[in-house]
């Protein structure tokens, strides 16, 4: 039985399949109207990378990291641990010692945003300090941080055991509110753009993003860019519109990638079949095989020049410049896919899934230079059966 193992060693050894292929898409903005498009690029492609079974895809925010703000992070711990202590003095009916604590409780808060993934503690230490200047008679004031609670999270639950009937009731009253109801709007940038928006711990889109009827009062805002440090803050939302711009910090490793751009755009626009550029930028992250384009916006669309390295060798396996129209009906994801799989299809891999009904499929492979409806090659395809109206509509005779 051992000589048996061992004699089907070698076998088994070159049935294994080889290991999987480190690989990325990486797309170089030409203008900074291209900056937003290209990442959600970079998403699409390496979603489609990730259908291949032969691939470990590396993604932008692994390569270049995406480190969370550490003072933000120091904040939010700080208002924890404030807010545990307001929690106890109100709960020992020492109103003003909780007031006083959760005040600076507050005050952590607003520079703690960047590390907040949910309006916990904020909604707490809010629903605390309305309940504090409500039992003091400032009525007006605890209107207001109910109304911000609210903007934050309109499901948001007052503890019965812990706040008394009157305030649950001005709870209920500042939501139904007519103030309640006005909305406000905000437009979010970031340099540079292409940062993922997030308010109130939801995806709302990538910087530049216009956001619209927002309830007013305060709303928590974090911006995510790989290859940049996170950045949050507080966002008071109001009638009028307010605009909230952000210059975000590089990481290291964004930095050594970004000096190695125009070298590397130069050998994807010239579609030169070796390009020691890319080779070099993708040695350094670590990557076997690349998809590397150029993003260049026009007036009616966006031109996408792109190209598929083996890293190793600086080989260009394949390449493609198309126009893009844009996304306005969802339909980018899906021309990237099927890029993707054309170009990947060309070095001999093998898509082990695909989302897309029409992949590979340019929906006119039937046509002949003849016949442009693809009858002819209909009819020779055609079976035939014992069926007597085979082919025959009934109207021959009329």
């Amino acid at each position: 039985m051992k000589a048996l193992v061992l004699a089907l060693l070698p076998a088994l050894a070159l049935a294994a399949p080889p290991p999987a292929k480190r690989i990325s898409s990486l797309v170089v903005p030409m203008d900074p109207a291209s900056e937003s498009a290209s990442v959600k690029m970079e998403g699409y492609m390496n979603d489609a990378l990730g259908n291949f079974a032969s691939f470990t895809v590396r993604k932008p925010e692994e390569l270049f990291g995406m480190p969370e703000d550490t003072a933000a992070k120091a904040s939010l711990d700080k208002a924890r641990k404030g807010l545990s202590e307001s929690v106890a003095a109100f709960d020992k009916k020492e109103y003003e010692e909780a007031e006083k604590k959760i005040r600076a409780t507050l005050k952590a808060l607003e520079s703690a945003a960047g590390a907040m993934r949910g309006c916990s503690p904020l909604c707490e230490s809010l629903a605390l300090y309305g309940a504090l200047l409500h039992l003091r008679g400032d009525v007006e004031e605890a209107k207001l941080a109910l109304m911000d609670l609210i903007a934050l999270n309109p499901t948001f639950e007052l503890n019965p055991k812990r706040f008394g009937r009157d305030y649950l009731a001005l709870r209920v009253q500042v939501a139904t509110g007519r103030t309640s109801q006005l909305r406000g709007g905000a437009t979010v940038k970031s340099r540079p753009a292409g940062a993922r928006v997030f308010l109130d711990g939801e995806l709302v889109g990538h910087t530049p993003a216009t956001l619209s009827t927002l309830p007013i009062g305060k709303h928590l805002l974090r911006l995510e860019r790989p290859g940049f440090r996170q950045h949050g803050q507080l966002l008071e939302v109001t009638p009028d519109d307010v605009e909230v711009s952000a210059d975000l910090v590089p990481t290291p490793e964004y930095k050594a990638y970004d000096v190695q751009l125009d070298r590397v755009a130069g050998e994807v626009i010239r579609g030169a079949s070796k390009a020691s550029g890319v080779t070099a930028m993708g040695q350094s992250l670590n990557l076997e095989r690349a998809m590397v384009g150029t993003l260049k916006a026009l007036e009616d669309g966006s031109e996408l020049s792109l190209s598929y390295y083996d890293i190793q060798s600086g080989k260009r396996i394949g390449g493609r410049r198309v126009v893009l129209q844009g996304d306005e009906f969802g339909q980018l994801k899906n021309e990237l896919e099927r890029m993707v799989n054309q170009l990947v299809n060309t070095g001999g891999e093998k898509v082990s899934k695909s989302s897309d009904p029409l992949d590979n499929r340019g929906g006119t492979e039937d046509w002949s230079a003849e016949d442009r409806g693809g009858k002819t090659k209909a009819a020779e395809k055609k079976k035939k059966d014992d069926d007597p109206l085979n082919e025959v509509s009934g109207t021959e005779d009329w």
